[in-house]
């Protein structure tokens, strides 16, 4: 997931690519001390699947009062379909 968006940016522009991570990184650890930090997930509107915004990537992760989990990194123009939730 997080690999694979790093290395197509890499493949025009290798700096962006770091300054990406590092980004992503950054706020993929926030969501340890704010979990709410992101959004709803638009198209699936479950409280507990929110997702942060790294441009020009989605985050989609769930909560449950205790634990964060990371569901995916998506370009921007996906849309993060219910089925690939565990239910």
């Amino acid at each position: 997931m997080l690999d694979e968006a790093v290395d197509y940016i890499a493949a025009e522009r290798p700096a962006s690519a770091l300054r990406w991570l590092d980004e992503t990184m950054e706020r993929v650890r926030s969501l340890e001390r704010f979990p709410d930090l992101g959004r709803i997930v638009p198209e699936l509107q479950r409280p507990e699947i929110r997702e942060v915004l790294v441009d020009p990537y989605r985050v989609p992760y769930h909560w449950d009062n205790q634990q964060v989990t990371i569901l995916a990194v998506l370009h921007d123009r996906r849309l993060f379909e219910l089925g690939s939730v565990n239910e």
